[in-house]
């Protein structure tokens, strides 16, 4: 059978980003990873063990073919030297265990950073696509069309609603959680040729490349996290990573990420100085409407024109979901929206709801409280506890 993984360029955009800045500025840091299911499967997820390992095998079999490597050079904030060091850089089996636990399957990736924080998307989608191979049939795949083309129809209703100051603009964030790959790629085509006036990029490098998309992504939680054991002091972890990022990509991809300890406490440290250097903000937990007008009020308070900014929404979206968020804020600053399962995983049959998550970094242990109560990450309470002390954090 295929191998699922055809490319080391079919990863997430943020990704890369995340890797770049890492190997520049903290190559050493050792670190954890572990893959949780929060949903409860149709059937035990630790029947897919052996087809895991084998396609664990298989990617630690590839290596960067040279015009992906051309393409990652061609990215303007892409440095010459990381896109060196991906030229020979393979991914190491040693690094990843695959166990059973009863019925519960355990993927644990450990080592140095900039060799391990790669996997994870890939140990995503592969078991999403051995699990979901069990439903693959006709009938689904006919579900999923039909599912689609009434989103495409959706859309072209919603053309017809009174313009905002800014447009209506969404992206492919869906390659974690796919069906498939072939399903994937079939979406995000076929959003590319009926709907360029709306659809404006997808997180998925490879089909970016494919399909000469704009690849879409800044940084995730892994990325500010790392930061709580790189030796300065917890209290100003954020104001760290975020300062070491401007350093990296001096006015590129300028979306912060704002719920790794709670909003409130991000926007203690997003002062003027960051509000301006970065572009925008993106929502991935709790209320996205609370979350956008915080937003609005702290730019105002920085005495920030709000129009010259953007949020960008990412938490579980549908196409309503956006419309509805995009009716409320379009007038008063821009907006884009990232849907991912709901674009990628709309076949009728119930998604994964899958992560595989960093939980120690040097040694020490990290954490994600986030805006949403279930989506709090960590080992270690006792340093939870501490966090949420530290950070006046009360969610979850």
């Amino acid at each position: 059978m295929q191998p699922i993984v055809c490319s080391l360029l079919e990863n997430d955009l943020y990704k890369f980003t995340m890797w770049q800045a890492l190997l520049h500025r903290h190559p050493g840091a050792q670190t954890e990873y572990a893959f949780v299911c929060r949903n409860t499967p149709e059937y035990p997820l630790s029947e897919l063990k052996v087809d895991v390992e084998r396609e664990l095998d298989h990617l630690c079999s590839l290596s960067f073919a040279d015009d992906e490597l051309d393409y990652l050079r061609s990215l303007r904030y892409i440095k010459s030297d990381f896109v060196d060091f991906l030229t020979v850089f393979r991914f190491q089996r040693k690094f990843i265990a695959v166990t059973t636990v009863e019925q519960t399957l355990h993927i644990v990736a450990t080592g140095p950073q900039v060799h391990i924080t790669g996997f994870e998307i890939f140990v995503l989608y592969i078991v999403n696509e051995l699990y979901f191979r069990r439903f693959t049939s006709d009938a689904v795949m006919a579900e999923a069309r039909k599912r689609l083309a009434d989103k495409i129809i959706l859309l072209n209703q919603f053309s017809h609603e009174p313009a905002k100051k800014h447009p209506f603009e969404f992206f492919d964030f869906g390659l974690r959680r796919r069906f498939s790959g072939a399903w994937q790629d079939e979406v995000v085509a076929t959003l590319a040729t009926q709907l360029p006036h709306y659809f404006k990029g997808t997180s998925n490098v490879y089909l970016a490349k494919k399909y000469q998309l704009v690849p879409i992504g800044t940084m995730a939680h892994e990325y500010l996290q790392s930061y709580q054991s790189f030796g300065v002091r917890l209290r100003d972890f954020q104001k760290a990573a975020l300062e070491d990022w401007v350093q990296e990509y001096r006015g590129d991809l300028g979306t912060a990420l704002t719920d790794v300890v709670g909003m409130d406490a991000f926007f203690a440290d997003f002062d003027l100085y960051f509000a301006k250097l970065f572009n925008g903000l993106r929502h991935d937990s709790g209320d996205p409407v609370v979350w956008g007008e915080k937003a609005l009020v702290h730019y105002t308070k920085l005495r920030i024109d709000a129009n010259t900014k953007r949020l960008v929404f990412s938490d579980g979206l549908d196409l309503e979901t956006s419309f509805s968020l995009y009716r409320h804020f379009a007038d008063r600053i821009m907006t884009g929206f990232g849907i991912g399962t709901n674009l990628s995983n709309d076949t009728g049959v119930t998604p994964l709801n899958i992560v595989m998550k960093i939980v120690t970094c040097n040694g020490q242990p990290v954490a994600k409280l986030s805006d949403s109560p279930g989506k709090a990450l960590c080992t270690d309470e006792t340093f939870l506890a501490y966090l949420r002390q530290l950070f006046h954090h009360e969610i979850d």
